[in-house]
């Protein structure tokens, strides 16, 4: 295959270096899931992220399949539906019903009825170049989309001056994961995997600003827990991310 060629020794490294980062960024939920399973109680936080990450890795696998030599991308998004498909499988078993029931309507609806429909619609109305760049589009819309996430955690360590609810390890392996696929999109001149990383890495940057800058803030709401939800933004937003790089 030629990304392993010499001539392509860097889009190699990079690919492999993304592979591993996001690989660890992927476990980033898996303290919050021990605790559900342990609680046997999902404590109010939503399903939705869990569901578009998967969503996500499922359109970039098939993105990823369309091109020559993306067995990097195949590889991680791979590994990003099994990880996401355990995260969905563990909420719906400890939700409560009204939670676990919209969960599997949005499971029925997005993940098996979107995606049904972007792969007939590829297939029948797009061919050959036109269907990987309308593909590409997509994808590059839904990791956009999902920013929300770390968007919305940010919007709270400014508002409480406490980063409490957004650990600095995190954020660099956010970062990291976005420079590498970045890297790996731009030296395989591949638009689509190199546009939502640099969304990525400008917000890992910040995240990361943010955490000096409050660091040594006493919290302003001391004694006060994150609340169940935002705590699971905060570790899934390494999961949309990394899917935005797959």
């Amino acid at each position: 295959m030629a990304i392993f060629s010499t001539d392509n020794t860097w889009v190699f490294a990079f690919g492999i270096l993304g592979n591993i980062v996001s690989f660890v960024v992927f476990l980033a939920p898996v303290p919050t899931f021990l605790r559900v399973c342990k609680k046997k109680s999902t404590d109010g936080f939503q399903s939705l992220p869990y569901v578009l990450a998967l969503f996500s890795s499922m359109l970039w696998l098939y993105y990823a399949s369309l091109k020559p030599d993306e067995i990097l991308l195949i590889t991680i998004n791979s590994v990003g539906c099994v990880v996401e498909t355990i995260y969905v499988a563990l909420y719906i078993i400890y939700a409560p019903k009204q939670a676990r029931m919209l969960t599997l309507m949005l499971l029925l609806l997005l993940n098996f009825g979107g995606f049904c429909v972007i792969l007939l619609l590829s297939r029948f109305l797009a061919e050959g170049p036109n269907r990987v760049r309308v593909l590409g589009w997509v994808c590059v819309a839904l990791s956009i989309s999902v920013f929300a996430a770390p968007l919305s955690i940010m919007r709270v360590v400014i508002r409480t001056k406490s980063v409490e609810f957004m650990p600095f390890t995190l954020s660099l392996f956010l970062t990291l994961s976005a420079i590498t696929w970045l890297l790996y999109g731009i030296l395989l001149r591949d638009l689509y995997v190199a546009l939502p990383n640099i969304l990525g890495f400008i917000l890992g940057v910040l995240q990361m600003a943010l955490y000096v800058i409050y660091k040594n803030y006493k919290a302003g709401i001391e004694g006060q827990k994150l609340p169940a939800e935002k705590e699971a933004d905060t570790v899934n937003s390494s999961t949309t991310m990394t899917s935005s790089s797959e």
